[in-house]
């Protein structure tokens, strides 16, 4: 309230805000700011019956207190006006001028927008917090409190469990109230937000076993068979239930849905049967291309050699795999019947690496690090990672040693060394600079074979 924000006008400075606040709390009470002259503020007695002076009309306890704080206010103006003359020696004259011309302005203004004390518990009525009965309709332009409460207690971002609760609990003071119509619309919104359908649908079995026609189960089961997603037997609930009423408007919306949502599924395997089968058909030409070139993969999560020409491991092993890198690239056969590798570049020193994604296997490697390499990677401090310097390596795990690779040798005659093995479908080199001492002492005590 005004007489709340005046006390943040205390400092030096702010007086005349402060007391613009406290007059104009002053000025909007509908009553007197001050008791009658020569009488205190009335007092309650023990007996709860006020002290009034004879003649004097008795008062509310609502406006006694009213009363009493906009005499305090006055006094707390006086305190400001006092300490605003001990702090300021050479007031601004215009600016008390304005100021009392403003407060002249609002005492002719009728007050509006308060309590008035002989409507107060309509007033009251209005606020949540002491509403006696609920409307039956928020309209969010008549009661914003009400519905920015209600937004809050069904608010989406609960748990479906929160806000399956709150419709129930609503739908259970509707029934107490006997609002049956209100009670099934709130229960219904809760089941849409945590629904139990396969128990549904044992209830459902079980009323059924008592009464086979009952047209009411049949809907309620084929409602069930839809949600969980089993539509045949959802169209087959539905025509046994049409059989009895041709004209059943829920059981002819429920099978109409269905019969849609059972052919968008048809369609959907069908769609699946036709990918899974071109995809096995991919594979078995990568086997064929695989075993063709002599190419020896090994298993990464078994860590076992598979030899190319044993046809029910590397197919197994192909699979499992789905010939897919983790960084979604894949082993592909072109039209001309020539294999793309992703293929990683390790550099050690820095423990860095390069993602080629479609390495052509008649592709040199000088080739890529020509590429790679034109520009000096932000990585190298001594820039010395130059095309020329490099040496490329790969490493037989089996016997922990190396071999060195010429750069104008082709992947393909890389991938047919009797000693590489391709592990999960990504062959992988290591690149060093051939003149620095991380090279000598990489390479020292390791068997290389150049």
């Amino acid at each position: 309230t005004k007489g709340s924000l005046a006390n943040c006008y205390q400092k030096p400075g702010d007086w005349k805000l402060g007391k613009l606040c406290l007059r104009t709390a002053v000025v909007e009470a509908p009553c007197q700011a001050t008791p009658p002259s020569g009488h205190a503020p009335s007092q309650r007695n023990p007996r709860g019956t006020d002290n009034a002076q004879p003649g004097e009309q008795r008062e509310g306890h609502l406006g006694r207190r009213r009363k009493e704080r906009h005499a305090s206010w006055l006094l707390r103006i006086q305190a400001l006006e006092s300490r605003a003359t001990m702090e300021n020696s050479e007031p601004d004259p215009a600016d008390d001028s304005n100021m009392d011309a403003f407060l002249e302005k609002f005492q002719s203004q009728p007050y509006r927008g308060g309590f008035r004390e002989d409507q107060w518990e309509e007033e009251f009525d209005k606020i949540p917090l002491f509403m006696k009965k609920a409307p039956s309709e928020i309209d969010p332009k008549e009661f914003p409190d009400l519905a920015c409460l209600q937004s809050i207690i069904f608010d989406d971002e609960r748990s479906p469990e929160d806000q399956a609760k709150t419709y129930k609990d609503e739908g259970n003071d509707y029934f107490k109230e006997k609002d049956y119509k209100k009670a099934v619309v709130s229960y219904s919104e809760g089941l849409k937000k945590k629904c139990n359908f396969r128990s549904a649908l044992n209830d459902v079995l079980a009323a059924r076993k008592l009464k086979p026609s009952h047209l009411k189960a049949i809907v309620r089961g084929a409602m069930c068979h839809l949600e969980l997603n089993h539509f045949t037997e959802a169209v087959n609930w539905c025509d046994e239930g049409l059989q009895i009423d041709a004209k059943e408007k829920k059981l002819l919306e429920v099978r109409a849905k269905a019969d849609k949502l059972k052919r968008m599924k048809e369609r959907d395997l069908r769609k699946a049967r036709l990918k899974e089968k071109k995809e096995q058909s991919q594979n078995e030409a990568l086997l064929q291309a695989i075993k063709a070139r002599n190419i020896r993969l090994v298993s990464e999560a078994v860590g076992k050699d598979e030899d190319s020409s044993s046809d029910g491991p590397t197919e197994i092993f192909l699979d499992g795999l789905s010939s897919e890198n983790p960084c979604g690239a894949r082993l592909s056969l072109d039209d001309q019947g020539r294999l793309s590798w992703p293929v990683l570049f390790l550099y050690p020193e820095y423990a860095q690496s390069d993602f080629i994604s479609a390495f052509h296997e008649d592709s040199r490697f000088i080739d890529h690090l020509m590429a790679m390499f034109s520009e000096s990677p932000c990585w190298d401090s001594e820039q010395k990672y130059h095309p020329d310097n490099l040496e490329v390596y790969f490493e037989d795990e089996e016997r922990a040693e190396l071999y060195q690779v010429s750069p104008g040798s082709t992947l393909l005659q890389v991938l047919q060394h009797p000693r590489y093995s391709v592990k999960a479908l990504t062959p992988a080199f290591l690149i060093c600079v051939g003149s620095s001492s991380f090279r000598k002492n990489y390479l020292h005590g390791k068997r290389v074979h150049r």
